[in-house]
């Protein structure tokens, strides 16, 4: 018997950011007019390339890249992922305290 082979969603994007209190509200509309609001700085949702690159575009316009942090994860299928950060990535989390 063939195996029914699952569905599933190649273009899928998961964002997140922390950004400084002056761009919030203009990076949380951008982030809107492209994904679903998920939580405080999180969105989710469908995602096609060409809509990626514009998404990338509108936020390159607002943050600062030596202050504000950005992060696209992207899935492509259900065993890879691309992640991708826009401006800053050296930002404590205190992961490096923990013994």
């Amino acid at each position: 018997m063939p195996v029914k082979k699952k569905d599933y969603n190649y273009n899928y994007a998961f964002l997140f950011y922390d950004v400084n209190e002056k761009r919030v509200q203009k990076v949380f509309k951008v982030c809107k007019k492209y994904l679903s609001h998920f939580q405080y700085s999180v969105f989710r949702g469908e995602m096609t390339p060409s809509k990626l690159i514009r998404l990338r575009n509108d936020l390159e316009k607002i943050i600062d890249k030596d202050e504000d942090f950005v992060c696209i994860i992207k899935l492509m299928n259900e065993n890879v992922f691309g992640e991708e950060i826009i401006g800053c990535s050296k930002r404590s989390t205190g992961e490096e305290l923990i013994i």
